[in-house]
């Protein structure tokens, strides 16, 4: 049976090898990662999945922001494999950012690969994870990044930090659910469970003693950094009769925001302040899909793990949590949208005025003609009409790198070929708009450019809550609404005071958001929807940054250990 990291304060992550100062007061830390099959016993199934280190959650890894990260990777698996440093900038390191045939052809069985990168101007928590197929369901982990020494939090430190991992578990090896699905063109087949660090909780079949156990004492107040490493849901989490104080997602230092229920989506992390201010006992914490696409079937099952009370009698049965309604859009859009950034706090970057590169995009599903369950098609995605292909001979990195042509073209459009009522569901029989060609189709940006980007949900399929992930920056989320974007009536909402800052947004279900970067990074950045559903069937693009005028803004060659095609 897997066992869970210990998730004390200074508690190990299984994966330290050395962690020293430089000449220069800079820390090195080194992690080795090893990737191999592991028999673990959940939901009455003896099941072997792909882990690292022997771990499900995979090694929780602490630096400090400064830090110059090195991990060696292992890769004992059958499958090939990457990972993916989710959030972290990446700043003239784009070879370690790990998407596959991105940023890098995959780390083969019984090859090996060192990800080597620097943390910059960024703390708070991130993780990491596989980035090909979807080995990231039981292929990831915490990234913990406190701030420099000499450097404190901007609200008072916590009695203990707490990793919280919500994951999404298949009795079935999940390689063989994403290929069957993409053979037959049907949605995949459902999740079995979900987890709380790893353990499904009391409610799913063999599984009372498979429960997260949060031990507390009253009066202090913890860190929870939580984490949704789920593949295909955005989730609810609450703890029973406890508030929590938001104070930053995806690294990012927000103003402090009371809540009582926390809404996050695959790709996203929140940090809370939670203080054991209730009458000594047990809370049941717990965690159930927001699934916001009418119609659709969904994993309806909870985790859930318990919060202890030091001096609670082992007899006292745990209260539990009213969670949300699956479909509770009102609640998701609520805590989504009060949420803003912490002006003035640290590494708080405002919001760059001057826009360079305007682009309205839609996102949505569609169909693919092929033979398949649904009428001689298979689902397919797309973003303004284009859906996305990886390509196979060449990363699209070294192609950018060395000047290689006919890897990807730099002609995605900057908006959709026509305009259209995006989110009425009558408009499924727009048959050209409905079936998008496939190709690899980036947008060129100009060192240091400023990028706004207008999401805009259609209704082909019907309409769904996408959360897009960009890699290689973070972006400041200037509005969100429903139903389709007006620029005479929504160009007043947007905020250019205290944005949240992010680096994967929900965009809201049948509506659109608003938001801006700036391409200070050069190298090629994936930008796709963290649903692992919808990846693979074409709901992404690509920026291909230029390099800047000086060898400080230049991409350095790629290491010698990067893995060939």
């Amino acid at each position: 049976m897997s066992k869970p990291n210990p998730l004390d304060n200074e508690g190990s992550t299984n994966a330290l090898i050395d962690q020293f100062p430089t000449p220069f007061g800079k820390v090195v830390t080194l992690v080795c990662q090893m990737v191999q099959n592991l028999t673990v016993n959940k939901l009455c199934n003896s099941q072997v999945i792909t882990a690292v280190n022997g771990s499900l959650p995979g090694p929780r890894i602490r630096v400090r922001e400064r830090d110059t990260l090195i991990v060696h990777v292992f890769n004992k698996s059958p499958y090939n494999l990457t990972i993916h440093w989710h959030g972290v900038f990446q700043k003239l390191s784009g070879w370690a950012d790990g998407p596959d045939m991105v940023t890098q052809c995959p780390i083969r069985p019984g090859s090996k690969y060192t990800y080597k990168f620097r943390i910059i101007k960024q703390e708070g928590t991130l993780w990491w994870h596989a980035h090909v197929s979807w080995l990231r369901a039981t292929v990831y982990g915490a990234l913990i990044i406190r701030p420099r020494a000499g450097h404190s939090y901007p609200f008072p430190k916590p009695y203990k930090e707490v990793p919280i991992l919500l994951g999404e578990w298949w009795n079935a090896n999940v390689i063989d659910v994403e290929n069957q699905a993409l053979a037959t063109g049907a949605a995949p087949n459902l999740s079995d469970a979900f987890t709380i660090n790893g353990w499904p909780g009391d409610l799913y079949p063999c599984s009372k003693k498979q429960m997260y156990n949060l031990k507390v004492k009253l009066g202090k107040t913890y860190l929870l950094r939580i984490i949704n490493a789920a593949l295909n849901n955005q989730l609810f989490y609450k703890i029973a009769n406890h508030k929590m104080t938001v104070v930053a997602t995806d690294a990012s230092y927000t103003k402090p925001y009371v809540t009582d229920v926390v809404v996050i989506a695959p790709g996203q992390t929140v940090d809370v302040l939670l203080t054991a201010d209730q009458p000594v006992g047990s809370y049941y914490m717990a965690a159930r899909p927001y699934a916001s696409a009418a119609g659709v079937q969904f994993d309806n099952t909870t985790t859930r793990g318990v919060v202890v009370y030091d001096g609670a009698p082992s007899s006292a049965t745990p209260l539990m949590p009213a969670l949300p309604a699956f479909n509770d859009t009102p609640t998701a859009h609520k805590f989504y949208t009060n949420i803003t950034g912490l002006v003035g706090g640290p590494h708080w970057d405002p919001v760059p005025r001057k826009v360079d590169h305007k682009m309205f995009v839609t996102i949505g599903l569609g169909l693919e003609v092929c033979p398949g369950p649904v009428n001689g098609t298979k689902f397919s995605a797309s973003m303004n009409n284009e859906s996305f292909v990886l390509p196979t001979s060449l990363s699209m990195l070294q192609a950018f790198f060395f000047n290689v042509g006919g890897i990807y073209t730099t002609d995605f459009p900057a908006k959709p070929p026509i305009q259209f009522d995006y989110t009425n569901a009558s408009i499924n029989n727009n048959l050209p708009l409905l079936f998008a060609p496939k190709g690899t189709k980036v947008t060129k940006l100009k060192f240091n450019s400023t990028v706004e980007i207008i999401f805009q949900n259609t209704a082909f399929i019907g309409v769904e809550n996408h959360p897009m992930h960009l890699h290689g920056f973070n972006f400041h989320v200037l509005a969100q609404g429903f139903g389709n974007y007006n620029p005479a009536t929504d160009r007043r909402k947007l905020n250019f005071f205290n944005p949240q800052i992010r680096n994967t947004i929900g965009v809201p279900v049948g509506g659109w958001a608003v938001i801006r970067f700036r391409a200070n990074n050069p190298g090629v950045w994936l930008l796709h929807c963290h649903l692992d559903t919808h990846l693979p069937v074409g709901l992404a693009t690509a920026f291909v940054v230029e390099n800047g005028p000086t060898p400080a803004t230049t991409l350095p060659p790629p290491p010698v250990d990067l893995p060939q095609c």
